[in-house]
């Protein structure tokens, strides 16, 4: 495993870098409007980009878990400046993964082999730090997805504790949500967490090819496999100009597996639209769910 993280999976670049999509109500009228950054080592570039969040004025900041720092781009995509180097001081990261903006404009950063979540200012200034190694409350195992709800509260997704967690503000615990397993409300591996107005809980159950959705209380309420029954309008597009692709669809005798998450990873809550938006990452496309419709008719994929 060091062995093969001796060098960085993406030299093709081809997924380092972040999209911008518009993405409206109607199926086939999504754009993809920009995408930011590329490949390399350099200030400016990524090479293992893996969380992002937005500031009030809409900067982007960017985890990069190879480069251990984060770095920072204006809405129109110019780069503005990056910090953090490799450690476990403060200020310091081992892989940052998951990041949010907290109630007080500050980010939050799952230093996910560091085992913490550290708080900085926007200009990469420490303030804060909680969690520690552990299987305990309020101690985490590879921290991965991190978000925030209206009150300030905060919820890890501890990746290798098969659980999501909450937190207050300051970083108290509060309860967890989830236990290993495969069963309802049980996790393999969670990889992000979402919250809603409704403080309902959304777990991206990665090793299960699922979400798990909980109520506030920590009461499982139902989980999403995947419900991608046509294809976004940019597959279709691969899929007629390759007449062997076409002809080897045709031949299956269902599409179902092609439906289903296939290690989702990341996923937000867009509470404008009161809709679930989920990175199926091993299908390379976003699935999108309404909860006005109790999720029963996934609005589309892209």
């Amino acid at each position: 495993y060091e062995q093969i993280l001796d060098v960085p999976w993406n030299e093709t670049a081809t997924f380092a870098q972040v999209n911008v999509f518009n993405i409206t109500t109607t199926a086939g009228e999504e754009e993809h409007v920009d995408k930011i950054s590329r490949y390399g080592d350099a200030e400016g570039q990524l090479i293992w980009p893996a969380g992002v969040a937005l500031d009030a004025d809409e900067n982007l900041y960017v985890t990069d878990e190879w480069m251990n720092r984060i770095s920072v781009f204006r809405p129109d995509g110019e780069f503005v400046k990056c910090w953090g180097t490799a450690g476990d001081g403060d200020g310091e990261f081992n892989r940052p993964s998951g990041i949010a903006m907290d109630t007080d404009g500050n980010l939050l950063v799952a230093d996910s082999l560091n085992h913490r979540v550290q708080r900085l200012t926007v200009d990469g200034e420490f303030v804060s730090a909680f969690g520690a190694h552990g299987s305990g409350d309020g101690q985490l195992d590879s921290p991965w997805g991190i978000t925030t709800d209206s009150e300030g509260f905060v919820y890890v997704a501890d990746h290798k504790n098969n659980r999501a967690q909450k937190f207050t503000a300051a970083g108290r615990f509060v309860t967890s949500f989830g236990s290993y397993g495969e069963g309802k409300g049980q996790l393999n591996r969670p990889s992000d967490v979402a919250v809603d107005q409704d403080g309902d809980v959304y777990v991206c159950d990665w090793a299960n090819d699922r979400v798990q959705v909980f109520a506030p209380n920590g009461r499982y309420l139902t989980s999403l496999i995947g419900d991608a029954h046509d294809l976004a309008k940019w597959h279709r597009e691969q899929v007629e100009a390759n007449v062997d692709v076409k002809n080897a669809r045709r031949r299956v005798y269902t599409m179902e597996p092609e439906w289903r998450f296939a290690m989702p990873t990341g996923l937000a809550f867009d509470e404008s639209k009161s809709r679930l938006i989920v990175a199926d990452t091993q299908r390379g496309r976003v699935q999108i769910y309404n909860k006005l419709h109790d999720y029963l008719e996934p609005q589309f994929n892209l």
